[in-house]
């Protein structure tokens, strides 16, 4: 069933706010004029994916996966780059949206996807960390460590600051975001110059079980990208790729999935150089400044390290601003989302929900939230990938619903079942029969079970004479 036109219309409205937060200030028709469109489109992608919560994942990893940091950051690029690039080109190679593409399983499906990950990217665990983020890389350094009351009062004053801009019409989100994609990244490549011409330490050993082999490192993380939770927007911002590319004056399919492709490439080759660098220097951080609990005082320690305390002192100011301003357009984006799931609600309402929840959520620190996430990212990230997988092969089987919907119920029960293994709270008989599968030591036991559903459900769509789906009969006129 088709999005309603409200719906992907806010879908649309919903990036291009997120754009314009980013600081991208020239008209998108202005920018696909040019000769080189598919690389204006690229750095505009690369501007919605950066924010300063990505940062903190890759020296993270760094530091617990020591010796055998390289094959873990491989691992997590292709989760935290290689995902999001296939979630943008999926949604080109389709020409639809997040709810038209799960929709493919069932109506109600496709509002769910689109509420489970807004969510997951708004109020309950993103918008949240901006405000963490920021607390641990912008007051900490400056005013040290002040307890519960100062992570509460931090909290009160950034989300009643988030809400007035959200909903009061303002372009100082846009005229402070224009400086900070630019000075933040200016400020990670001296870091990265200053690393390569003189390395922090020595590598240490791995610092975590799930790092002590190569295998085991790679694999651990692929599961550590999903934090950067890029895999799930990667399908909401396809949108604006795709209508971007329209403005170029591609009306071809196969030009618009090869043009998707092409920027969502050099988005994602600056992602890279910037996951792979800050791998490294988590690695090295170590013998310097010792074991951390999270990503935040380890960027904080190296700019200290290299730059003095002018170094945190400027990246404090920069983080806190660009935490910010990614703060206020989710909160603005999401509220029109679910207003326009739920009509009858106002924006203006979803966003002081919106704002509320994530006060209350941002108090329990960022480790916490970090934490927290893993039981909801290790169940959608499955389904995504299963969604993703579905639309390249939509075509094999002519949009058939009892392939999508199969392969989508056998992917669900793993996945639920890996939240609740996450979440402690998965039966040991359970357990016990789900860590006999096939990837279970890697977490990967749900891909042999969407395999096993993909074909029996090719199986059932040949025995039913291979009917095509309405859907796909429509989109072959």
């Amino acid at each position: 069933m088709a999005a309603s036109p409200p719906l992907t219309y806010v879908l649309r409205a919903v990036i291009i706010r997120q754009v314009c937060a980013a600081g991208i200030r020239r008209r998108i028709e202005v920018i696909m004029k040019q000769n080189n469109a598919f690389v204006a489109i690229g750095l505009m992608l690369f501007a919605l994916f950066f924010g300063a919560g990505n940062i903190i994942f890759p020296p993270f990893l760094g530091q617990h996966a020591g010796t055998n940091t390289l094959p873990a950051i491989i691992g997590f690029l292709i989760t935290g780059c290689g995902l999001p690039l296939l979630g943008v080109v999926t949604v080109g190679w389709s020409g639809k949206n997040l709810q038209d593409i799960a929709g493919r399983v069932a109506p109600w499906y496709g509002v769910f996807m689109v509420a489970a990950i807004s969510l997951t990217i708004g109020p309950c665990f993103a918008i949240p960390r901006t405000c963490s983020t920021s607390y641990e890389m912008s007051i900490v350094p400056l005013l040290g460590q002040l307890g519960q009351t100062g992570l509460f009062v931090y909290s009160l004053l950034f989300f009643a600051l988030t809400w007035w801009l959200a909903v009061t019409p303002t372009k100082l989100v846009d005229r402070v975001g224009k400086f900070l994609t630019p000075i933040m990244l200016v400020l990670l490549f001296a870091l990265f110059a200053a690393f390569t011409v003189d390395p922090f330490g020595a590598w240490q050993a791995p610092a975590d079980s799930r790092y002590m082999d190569g295998l085991s490192a790679f694999t651990a993380g692929i599961m550590e990208g999903y934090n950067t939770m890029d895999g799930l927007a990667g399908l909401l911002f396809g949108i604006l790729v795709v209508e971007a590319v329209r403005l170029t004056g591609r009306t071809d399919p196969h030009a618009i999935a090869r043009d998707t492709l092409r920027s969502g490439v050099v988005a994602m080759f600056f992602m890279c150089i910037i996951y792979v660098f800050l791998g490294f220097i988590g690695a090295s951080s170590v013998g310097p400044i010792g074991m951390q609990e999270n990503g935040a005082p380890i960027l904080v320690g190296s700019m200290n390290w290299y730059f003095g305390a002018a170094g945190p002192a400027i990246l404090s100011v920069i983080v806190l601003l660009a935490c910010l301003t990614t703060s206020i357009g989710l909160v603005a984006s999401v509220a029109a989302l679910f207003h326009a799931l739920v009509p009858k609600v106002s924006a203006y309402a979803f966003a002081t929900i919106f704002s509320v929840v994530s006060c209350g959520i941002a108090n329990f620190g960022l480790t916490t939230i970090i934490s927290a996430a893993v039981p909801v990212l290790v169940f959608l990230y499955p389904l995504t990938i299963a969604l993703i997988i579905l639309t390249f092969l939509n075509d094999t089987f002519r949009g058939s619903p009892v392939v999508h919907r199969t392969a989508t119920l056998f992917t669900f029960f793993p996945a639920f079942y890996d939240g609740l293994h996450a979440l402690g709270a998965a039966p040991d008989a359970l357990t016990a029969f789900m860590q006999s599968l096939p990837l279970a030591s890697y977490g990967l036991a749900w891909l042999p079970i969407f395999a096993a559903g993909l074909l029996i459900g090719w199986g059932l769509y040949a025995a039913g004479g291979r009917k095509p789906s309405a859907e796909y009969l429509e989109s072959r006129k």
